[in-house]
Parts: structure tokens; sequence; C-alpha cells
């Protein structure tokens, strides 16, 4: 019998990368600030035949979150940002958030962090090999810097939210997003194998991202580097938890005071149907304890970092591919640490198991305070649109945007005053056009107006494009 407590979540690695094509993956566990385990599989580059180890920087895609935030933290301990100020007022007068829906002195940095600012669903990725070129990002803010929900209604994940604070952290420090989290973040943790993209000198020691076919993709960028753009290893990203658990090795130097710590994992948003979210964290609990976490997941990427505070663990799952794998590990690695607490970890298991036996979809059926025309229209950095939704007593919901052919609007859900469907229509801006697209509604009934975004997901393409606008029809 093996006297190596991980050496059935190894085997289990190994035949998940068989089965999922996974190029590499890399792990790290650690408790009460010793490192237990840090290892990697596979190949970090194919082509060059570079395997991968637990020094390989890694794509974080979301992961970049947290640790954006913590660059907000440290402004915010330097007396150069306060959280409950509004974001606008940190932000260049020309290049300022559209309150469309609520009170812009609302809008504060704080509701920025933990997504409930009222910023809609944004990704916008720049691939080399493509003749696109990311814009400065007081023209992504002029663009795409619209406020479509009242401040603090309701939460909803945006990644130029986070793109808009590395944005505070360069106006007000002075550096740019990458050298200050290089020199005030990275370098004082020891994570030397940590960068804003891929730093210089680190090129060869870098994950080659690649498709679900086991090709490679070509590096892209974004413009949201602080909700996705670092790069870090396994080993560093397991001193990051530790430090968030204030359990700093001797190489370490705390960046954050305590209170700062504990501020960030503080709760301050409500995810629906459940969870909560604090400054770049996510915070949940169930039988097994409180998990302080966060994930990532795009193109050539899958990652997850899990904190449990009360018993002072931190893991730290990375592949080169996008899969689901990561999102689950932690589950099989904690009954090895909390022995006592497997069976609970089972049972959940097969709760969750069960769960995934979804009920049929269900067919929208018409409400009277819908039915009718609508009328309104669609604000792009381009141009205003009309736009007319038709909702018809079968259930049947018609569109037309401007004057384009009259189309169905399918997957229409409305429910708690929520209206979100799918359709077809060209929205018109050349950023959404470099790919075929749906357009996606997601509107809130207040009284006879339905207002909020309208979002152009690119489909057929390797990266996907998620670019939105306001939208608002009254009812006529």
């Amino acid at each position: 019998m093996s006297s190596d407590p991980f050496s059935g979540i190894k085997q289990l690695i190994q035949r998940e990368m068989v089965k999922s094509a996974i190029p590499s993956f890399a792990v790290a566990v650690a408790r009460n600030g010793e490192i237990l385990w840090e290892e990697a599989f596979g190949w970090a580059d194919r082509e060059k035949r570079i395997p991968a180890t637990e020094h390989t920087l890694y794509s974080q895609a979301s992961i970049s979150k947290p640790m954006t935030a913590v660059g907000l933290m440290k402004l915010v301990e330097q007396g150069k940002l306060d959280l409950d100020k509004p974001v606008n007022d940190y932000l260049h007068r020309d290049s300022q958030l559209r309150v469309w829906n609520g009170d812009p002195d609302e809008l504060t940095v704080r509701k920025v962090a933990n997504h409930t600012a009222g910023l809609p669903l944004h990704c916008h990725f720049f691939p080399d090999d493509e003749p696109y070129f990311k814009p400065p990002m007081e023209e992504s803010i002029r663009r795409y810097g619209n406020v479509v929900t009242p401040p603090g209604e309701i939460y909803r994940y945006s990644n130029i939210g986070y793109g808009i604070l590395d944005h505070l952290i360069e106006r007000l420090s002075g550096l740019s997003y990458a050298e200050f989290m290089r020199r005030e973040i990275f370098l004082p943790l020891g994570m030397t194998r940590s960068s804003v993209n891929v730093g210089p000198g680190l090129e060869e020691f870098q994950a080659i991202r690649y498709k679900a076919d086991g090709l490679a993709l070509p590096f892209y960028d974004f413009d949201h580097p602080g909700a996705s753009a670092v790069y870090s290893s396994a080993h560093d990203l397991i001193r990051f938890g530790m430090f968030h658990l204030k359990h700093c090795r001797p190489d370490q130097k705390a960046v954050l005071s305590d209170e700062s710590i504990d501020a960030m994992k503080a709760p301050t948003a409500d995810i629906q149907p459940n969870g909560k979210y604090g400054i770049g964290w996510r915070i949940d609990e169930d039988e097994l304890g409180q998990f302080v976490s966060h994930g990532g997941g795009m193109g050539g990427v899958a990652t997850n970092l899990v904190l449990m505070p009360q018993e002072g663990i931190v893991i730290v799952a990375l592949t080169n591919t996008f899969c689901q794998f990561p999102y689950k590990l932690h589950r099989e690695i904690l009954p090895v640490l909390l022995p006592e607490r497997a069976a609970k970890s089972a049972e959940r298991k097969t709760e969750n198991e069960n769960d995934k036996a979804a009920a049929p979809a269900q067919q929208f059926e018409s409400v009277p305070e819908l039915q009718g025309d609508w009328l309104g229209e669609i604000q792009t950095y381009k141009a205003t649109l009309p736009l007319k939704l038709s909702f018809k007593p079968s259930g049947d919901v018609h569109a037309r945007l401007g004057e384009q052919l009259k189309t169905l609007v399918n997957d229409v859900k409305f429910e708690n005053g929520n209206l979100k469907g799918k359709m077809l229509g060209d929205i018109g801006t050349e950023d959404a056009n470099r790919n075929p697209y749906h357009l996606h509604l997601d509107l809130k009934l207040r009284g006879n107006v339905l207002n909020g975004s309208i979002t152009s997901i690119s489909f057929a393409s390797r990266l996907g494009n998620a670019l939105s606008h306001w939208v608002e029809v009254r009812k006529e």
C-alpha cells in the first residue's frame, strides 16, 4: 500500500487527462502554512516537448480577479482610494460609466468589485493572428461602460468591471497595471513565476493554451486584463492562497494588513440561487465548511483556487485547455485532508449527480403584462437602433431591429420580472461583426418599460466575445 496520501488523486488526474485529452495539469495543496503536495503532469508545450512542472506559468483567466482585488486594497491602504466613493470620481471626465438606470452616486468602487454595479456581461478577445488591436481602456469604457441595472440591485458577473479596476490601479498608482502587480504584489509575496500576461524573460516557462481539438491557440489579449490576464504557476498560486489565510512563509512579505484580508472575504453581494461575493472572492458554505474561492475559464484555460479558512486548507488546480475537471478536484482531495468528513462529501456528490437529471425545458407562456407591442431602441457606440418586440397570445415573441427582417425570439424565459431570450440580427458594430453571433436579451420589467442589455455573443469561433449594449422598450 502506498504511503503517499495523494496516490489515488494522482491516478485520478492521469485517467482524466487521457479521458478528456488534457495537455497538462498542475495541482498544489497546502494546510496550515505547509505545502503538502505540488506536482504537474503532461506537456506545457506539446510541440516543443516541454513538460509541465509546478513552476509552469498557466493562464489564470478569472483568478486574475482576486489578484487585482489585492492591488485595489493596496491603494485603499495607501489612502489613494475609497471603496465607497463613486467609481466615476476616479475616472477621467471624458471616459466615465454611463448610468442608464439608477443613481450615479450609488455606483461605488465596492459595487464594481463585488459585481453589483449594474454592468452587463462582457468578454472581448484580441488574438495575435487577427488584425484587431485592443483599444485604450478609455475607449472600451466609452463603448461598453453601460450601467444597465441600478447599482446594488443585482449581482451580475462582469469582466469589464475588473478591467475598470485595473485602469484605476494605473491612474492612481502612476504605474502600468503589470508593473504595479509585479512590484507591489508578486515580488513581495515571492511569486516569481507570476505576471500580467507573460512577462519578459518568462516566455519559456508558459503553458501554451490549447483548444479541445488539441490545436494550440494563438496568444490573445483582452480589454479587461484585471479580470483575465494574469499568468501564475501552481507553486505561486498556493503561496497566494496561503497569504490570504495569513500563513505567509519566511520568504514572503504580507502585502496587506489582516484587516484588509478579512474585508476581501466579507460577503457583500448575494449570488442567486446561492453563494456570496466579497472583494474578488466567492464565498460558499455547506456541510463540509466554508469555501472562499475563485475559478477561471476561457479558451485554453480552466483554473480553480479554493480556500477553507477554518481548516487552513488551500487547493490549486490548473489546466491549459478548457474542461470541467479542475472545478471538481478539490472535492476529491478533501477526504484525504478531512477523512472524518469523507462520508458527507460522498453524500453531496451523489446529491449533485441526482440534481443533474434536469427537468424538461419549460415553453414560454405569454403573460398579460407582456402581451402587445413594445417600441424602443438600442444604444450602441455607433448608432441608436430602433427595436420592436411583439408578444403574441400564443407565446411567440417577434422582434424587429431597425429595418431588418422580423425574427423570432427563441429560448424565451420570464421569471421574477426578468425577460431573457435569443434572436438574430445585425447590431451594426465592427466589434460584434468580426464573428457570427446571436443577440441575447436580458431585460427587467419596470412598469410599462422593459430595459437592460442586449449582448452579441459570438459562436463558431475560437474565442467567444460577449459585447453588451443598453436597450429599452415601452409598451404601446
